[in-house]
């Protein structure tokens, strides 16, 4: 694939020129930490700034690639995470959220955790059947599986390609516990699996409306429905009987920290059972690229917004300027408070959003899903007499 845009070293995108497109969260295709060397692209017009929204580059085009997978179940022993499996019908997010903590995994698909993130996809064919023969194997346990834990499983490719639909469905037929994680009004095409699902506790959704601001959204996460569609999703899965639960997640520090008490009241507004937050997190890739994003949409607050960022994961002050040698720290994954963060901010933080849900009549807690009625796969195919 030719790129437009050239391919930059980590450490060079505090300097790299600040450009946009609509769109996109990034133009920049960052090397991933896999590769030895970036590579510079020259007289490609990024030093020359648009006068206006027109002027801006055109957002490159998303590409897909099918792939055929041997494995669909992903196994998690994170205390910080409420499930132990997941599966993820595609690689990579079209959403182009710039916050997204996935973006590193495209660095193992030797991709750019940047632009390629979400312009150069992969979509896993053969989901469904892989998927069917682990749920069927004699020492599977059943246990509530996370649908998209590090890609949408709504993402607009799902409309055309229907992997995430026949998934539903095989658990519909296994009788298997779900959970579905979006930001897309694309789930409410598969309402009538879901509702099924949850009339016998089952299945609930989990919807993430990180800012009510559709202008701040447009810049924040590009490509994802709107912060009013999905809270129309919201109120339809509600509706339909369909547990949701609503995650202001992540919470930026002079971004859309504002949000919060606006988001759990509209939540509650909209039927939510449950509401939960997780802050900012900036692994690997993210950090520069977030950094990058800041200096590109908001320059006068950049410092402030990383210094916070920096308080809620208790970095050293040793650590938060980076030299000639290492790039600053910013994130430290560190069990039991890199959701929540740590310090007084963090403490703040969660007080905000447990006064919002006790004033909005919302839990922070989901209620547990029913694993007893799984039926193997293997079960409900007629045996033969010969």
């Amino acid at each position: 694939m030719r790129r437009s845009v050239p391919i930059l070293s980590s450490s060079g995108l505090p300097d790299a020129p600040t450009q946009a497109a609509k769109g996109r969260g990034t133009l920049v295709a960052i090397a991933h930490r896999f590769e030895a060397r970036g590579r510079d692209a020259e007289g490609d017009g990024w030093d020359e700034p648009a006068e206006s929204l027109s002027d801006l580059p055109a957002a490159p085009r998303t590409e897909v690639r099918e792939q055929q997978v041997c494995q669909m179940l992903s196994r998690n022993d994170s205390p910080d995470i409420p499930f132990e499996l997941a599966v993820n019908p595609y690689r990579g997010c079209e959403h182009g959220c710039i916050y997204c903590y996935a973006r590193p995994t495209h660095a193992y698909l030797d991709l750019s955790p940047g632009l390629d993130f979400e312009t150069r996809l992969v979509a896993k064919r053969n989901a469904v059947e892989v998927l069917e023969r682990e749920l069927g194997a004699r020492n599977y346990r059943p246990s509530p599986i996370a649908v998209g834990s590090v890609t949408d499983a709504y993402q607009p490719v799902e409309r055309e390609l229907r992997i995430t639909r026949g998934i539903l469905e095989l658990f519909g037929r296994t009788r298997h516990p779900y959970t579905v994680i979006t930001k897309s009004a694309g789930i409410e095409r598969d309402i009538d699996l879901l509702a099924e699902a949850a009339a016998a506790r089952r299945a609930h959704a989990a919807l993430s409306i990180t800012t009510l601001d559709p202008a701040l959204a447009r810049i924040l996460e590009p490509r994802a429905a709107s912060p009013q569609r999905r809270l129309q999703a919201v109120r339809r899965l509600a509706e339909a009987g369909v547990p949701v639960t609503v995650g202001i997640a992540p919470v930026i520090p002079f971004i859309n920290d504002g949000d919060i008490e606006a988001i759990v009241q509209a939540a509650a507004e909209a039927g939510a059972q449950s509401v939960f937050h997780i802050v900012l997190r900036l692994p690997w890739e993210v950090a520069p690229l977030f950094r990058h994003w800041l200096q590109t949409h908001f320059p006068d607050r950049a410092a402030r917004v990383m210094a916070r960022v920096q308080d809620l994961h208790g970095i050293d002050a040793s650590l938060r300027e980076g030299d000639d040698t290492r790039a600053p720290r910013d994130y430290a994954a560190t069990f039991g408070q890199r959701l929540r963060g740590q310090g007084p901010w963090a403490q703040l933080l969660s007080q905000r959003v447990a006064r919002a849900a006790r004033r909005a009549g919302l839990a922070q807690k989901v209620q547990a899903l029913d694993s007893t009625q799984f039926v193997a796969p293997r079960a409900l195919v007629q045996p033969s007499l010969f």
